[in-house]
C-alpha cells in the first residue's frame, strides 16, 4: 500500500494513531490537573515499565492535557550526562519570563530573583542569563534540597498570582542522581503542604519505586507508581486494526494474530509490525503473507533502531554480562546463575551489574534477581551473537 498514507508511527515517544489501554491513567491525571489548578495538589503519577511500552507517550499526553487546562509545562528528559538542576532552571526561566509579560507581578519578579540565586550555585557551573538581582539568602545555600524547595515555592507563588499552574514532567526519572531525586521529592512535599499550584509527573523504568523509597521514605505518599506493560490481545488488535481502517484498509484476523504474537503486545513493536506490514501489502487488506514478508524488515528495523543503539553504549565486559543473561533465556535470572554462566564469583561481577542498572539496561524485580529493561532483548542478543 501507499507509504504516504501509512498510519503507523513507530518512534521515540511518538503518539500512536490509537492510544489504547491507558484511559484510566489519563482520566486520573485529568482529575489531578484540575485539583492542582484549584490549589489542591495531592498525590501524583509516575508510570513505570519496560522500554517500548509507551511511558513517554503517556507523559506527553499528560503535558497536552495540562496545557489544555491552562498549565505552563516544564518537560525535562533526564539523562546520564545532564544535570537536572540546570535543565529545571532553563525550563522555569522560560515559564517565568512568559508570566512576567504584561502587568508587573511582585510574585513573578521575586521568583525570577530566586531563580537567579539558584543559578549561581548550579553544580555544573553553567551560567543562565536572568536580568534581575539575585534574592540573597534564598536558593543559594548549595544544599540542593533546600535550594530547590525555595525555588519551587517562589515559582508556585508566581503561578498562583497569575491564576495558572505549573506541570513539571520528567522522563527517564531513574537517571536522576540520588541527591537530585531526593531534592525533587523534598521540594514537591513542601509545595503540596503549602497548597501551591505545582504538580510533578514522571516516567521511568521498573526500579523507580525503589529509588524513590531510598531517596525519601515518604515518597509513596506523594506519588503512585502505576505499572504499564504490554497490551492485551484484544487491545493489540484494536491498536493495529483501527489505524488501518481509518485509512480505508483492513487486516485479516490471522495476520493480526501473527503480529500480536511476534510483538508480544508491546506498543512500540506493534507500531513497527503495522508499519512494515502496511508497506509490504499489495492490496488494501493486510494478509498473513504480507506480515511474513515484512518480518525481515521488522527485524532489521528493531535491531538497528531499537536494540543495537543500546548495546553500543556498553563496555565489552557489560556486553558479556548481558550475553550470559540471554543464554539463560528471557529472565528474570538469579545473579548466581549469571555468574556461573560467566564462570566467575557473584561478587566479582557485582560492579558490572550495578553499572548496567545505572545505564538502564537491567533491573532487579526482586532481591537477587536480574531482568532486561528492554523487551525481547535476549532474542536480539542471541541473533547478534
Amino acid at each position: 500500500m501507499d507509504e504516504l498514507t501509512n498510519p503507523f508511527r513507530p518512534g521515540a515517544g511518538t503518539l500512536p494513531p490509537a492510544l489504547i489501554g491507558r484511559d484510566g491513567l489519563i482520566d486520573r491525571f485529568g482529575v489531578i490537573a484540575r485539583r492542582t489548578l484549584d490549589c489542591r495538589p495531592g498525590k501524583s503519577l509516575m508510570p513505570i515499565g519496560l522500554r517500548g511500552v509507551g511511558k513517554t507517550v503517556l507523559l506527553n499526553r499528560f503535558a497536552e492535557i495540562a496545557t489544555h487546562e491552562g498549565f505552563k509545562v516544564a518537560f525535562i528528559e533526564a539523562s546520564e550526562n545532564s544535570t537536572f538542576a540546570t535543565l529545571l532552571a532553563v525550563r522555569l526561566r522560560s515559564i517565568l519570563l512568559g508570566l512576567s509579560s504584561g502587568k508587573v507581578s511582585r510574585a513573578v519578579n521575586q521568583a525570577l530573583k530566586v531563580l537567579r540565586s539558584f543559578t549561581l550555585t548550579l553544580p555544573d557551573g553553567q551560567s543562565i542569563r536572568i536580568d534581575v538581582e539575585p534574592a540573597f539568602g534564598l536558593a543559594d545555600s548549595t544544599m540542593l534540597g533546600d535550594d530547590m524547595t525555595d525555588l519551587l515555592i517562589a515559582v508556585g507563588e508566581a503561578a498562583k498570582s497569575r491564576g495558572t499552574a505549573i506541570l513539571i514532567a520528567i522522563d527517564e526519572v531513574q537517571y536522576l542522581a540520588a541527591e537530585e531525586f531526593s531534592a525533587v521529592i523534598v521540594a514537591i512535599h513542601r509545595i503540596t503542604q503549602l497548597n501551591l499550584p505545582i504538580v510533578l509527573v514522571g516516567a521511568g523504568l521498573p526500579q523507580l519505586p525503589k529509588l524513590a523509597g531510598e531517596a525519601k521514605s515518604y515518597s509513596e505518599r506523594l506519588f503512585e507508581f502505576p505499572a504499564i506493560g504490554a497490551l492485551t490481545p484484544e487491545e493489540s488488535r484494536i491498536a493495529l486494526l483501527e489505524p488501518a481502517q481509518s485509512e480505508g484498509a483492513d487486516v485479516e484476523d490471522e495476520a493480526l494474530d501473527l503480529m500480536i504474537r511476534q510483538s508480544s503486545g508491546y506498543p512500540y513493536f506493534l507500531q513497527v509490525w503495522g508499519y512494515h506490514a502496511w508497506n509490504t501489502a499489495a492490496s488494501e487488506t493486510i494478509a498473513t503473507a504480507d506480515v511474513q514478508a515484512a518480518e525481515p524488515f521488522v527485524v532489521a528495523d528493531l535491531d538497528s533502531n531499537f536494540f543495537r543503539v543500546r548495546l553500543d553504549r556498553l563496555t565489552p565486559k557489560e556486553r558479556e554480562y548481558l550475553y550470559a543473561m540471554a543464554r539463560l533465556g528471557p529472565g528474570p535470572h538469579r545473579s548466581g546463575d549469571i555468574a556461573n554462566m560467566l564462570g566467575v564469583k557473584v561478587e566479582s561481577v557485582a560492579p558490572r551489574r550495578s553499572a548496567l542498572i545505572n545505564k538502564g539496561m537491567i533491573f532487579s524485580p526482586a532481591h537477587g534477581d536480574t531482568a532486561f529493561t528492554v523487551p525481547l532483548f535476549d532474542q536480539f542478543l542471541l541473533r547478534a551473537l
